[in-house]
């Protein structure tokens, strides 16, 4: 727990003067998060000897976040053009001999696609209008909801969601991060409106609303990446973050809940 709180605490340190200035800053910070997902997750299917082609993946992740960040007009064609290589890359490896060249193609775009085009909803949330203190509306309702649920989990929580997927992930800790959440949007909405940082006119019935989806929807990012390790047979998908694992085990949850937030507030709130 205290590896875990101090690396948050170094994140934070790190995050907040990216997340306010915004632009090469920003994209430098989660963009490291996100081409070093991609580099653990080729790893992790490697590790049971399948083979998502590691330059269309990560690379492909790197061009699409690019895209979507500072040039959206051509990010679409981008991507597209990362799924076409990724198919005429393993079409000429399965001709040499591949014999699982279909299923290895189906890896390497779902890697761009999840990582790359998913995860991009972090530039789109930031570059909302007030961007960075939307980002942080919603990433405080995640990672404290995460944090909840880590807190009474591990003291409290008897019945288990997924015993298969995550053996330590209990009803109780999940309950806990839906309760963080609900207190944590309407929380956040009150210091910063009041205080003049953050001009909306979001209720706090919509910031507890946010708040709760926040706590309950991307618990299963989480269990989405413990269903990646599971069955490549490994507990992190790396180790560079002391007390969090690797990069995916970071934003495993960031990447739901970004495009939870992002559309939440273009469709009811900007």
């Amino acid at each position: 727990m205290l590896k875990r709180t101090i690396s948050a605490l170094g994140l934070v340190a790190v995050g907040l003067p990216a997340i306010m200035l915004g632009g090469i800053f920003y994209y430098a910070l989660m963009g490291t998060f996100l081409i070093g997902a991609a580099w653990e997750y080729v790893q992790m299917f490697k590790a049971v000897k399948l083979e998502p082609q590691a330059q269309i993946t990560i690379g492909g992740v790197a061009l699409v976040t690019i895209a979507r960040m500072f040039f959206p007009a051509y990010a679409q064609p981008v991507f597209i053009a990362c799924i076409l290589l990724a198919m005429t890359y393993h079409l000429i490896a399965y001709e040499r001999g591949r014999e699982q060249s279909a299923l290895d193609f189906c890896l390497t775009i779902g890697g761009v696609t999840y990582l790359g085009w998913l995860g991009s909803f972090l530039f789109d949330l930031r570059n909302l209008p007030q961007g960075g203190w939307w980002f942080m509306l919603v990433m405080l309702c995640v990672w404290l909801g995460d944090s909840g649920a880590y807190a009474i989990g591990r003291h409290y929580g008897k019945h288990k969601i997924a015993p298969r997927l995550s053996p330590k992930k209990s009803w109780e800790g999940y309950i806990a991060s839906v309760f963080a959440g609900l207190i944590s949007g309407p929380l956040y909405l009150y210091i910063f409106t009041t205080f003049g940082f953050l001009k909306s006119d979001m209720s706090f019935w919509q910031g507890a609303a946010l708040g709760v989806l926040l706590g309950a929807l991307p618990t299963l990012g989480d269990l989405g990446e413990s269903m990646i390790k599971r069955q490549s047979g490994i507990k992190d998908s790396g180790e560079i973050i002391p007390g969090h694992g690797g990069f995916f085990d970071r934003i495993d949850s960031w990447l739901w809940g970004t495009v939870i937030g992002y559309y939440f507030l273009v469709w009811f709130i900007l």
